[in-house]
């Protein structure tokens, strides 16, 4: 899976929340983690859309 569009994915997912992708709730290494997070969930569950998969983490992250 490419990591740039999970990665661009993610940012875009968060502009559902903020206006401003530069004002993102996070520092790098928290957007890694989610990355990584993603590609666990896709791997325990591949027939899961993968923008349902990023919608899911984004609201984990921000909602825990």
């Amino acid at each position: 899976m490419d990591k740039k569009l999970v990665i661009k994915m993610i940012k875009n997912c968060f502009k559902q929340y903020y206006t401003e992708v530069d004002s993102l709730p996070m520092n790098e290494r928290e957007l890694e983690e989610l990355y990584y997070r993603v590609l666990e969930m896709k791997t325990a569950e591949p027939e899961v859309d993968l923008y349902e998969v990023i919608n899911d983490t984004v609201y984990e992250f921000l909602t825990g």
